[in-house]
């Protein structure tokens, strides 16, 4: 999947990741749960992802959103975890950044986790 571009786009809040997905080559868009996540329904969007997490383990795009979810709840435990897991994925695809800029999955993954630490080491 190392081919694979996303069309949407990765957006950073403060403490971590929204990830729109879609293939170039399909055009076809991949629900990550980005309208809950956006909406500021995370309770739902982590109801969401699990279930696509069960589907596609290694999915960086589901780990990433996942991962902001579980921070938007408070959870940074498990957003950290999903942080991770999105990095050592053996999954790995190109997304846009919010400033239009492209990186690898796994680069994008270790912003969002910087950016959850940043959040962690502001609120002592």
């Amino acid at each position: 999947m190392l081919g694979v571009m996303l069309t949407g786009a990765l957006l950073f809040a403060q403490t971590g990741a929204v990830v729109t997905a879609g293939t170039s080559e399909a055009n076809e868009s991949v629900q990550v749960a980005y309208e809950e996540l956006s909406g500021g329904q995370a309770a739902e969007a982590i109801r969401a992802l699990e279930a696509m997490r069960a589907q596609n383990p290694g999915d960086p795009a589901v780990l990433i959103n996942l991962g902001s979810a579980y921070a938007e709840m408070g959870d940074v435990a498990r957003a950290e975890e999903s942080y991770r897991s999105a990095i050592e994925s053996d999954v790995r695809y190109r997304l846009e950044l919010a400033d239009g800029s492209w990186v690898d999955s796994r680069h994008a993954a270790r912003l969002a986790l910087r950016n959850l630490e940043n959040a962690r080491l502001a609120m002592n």
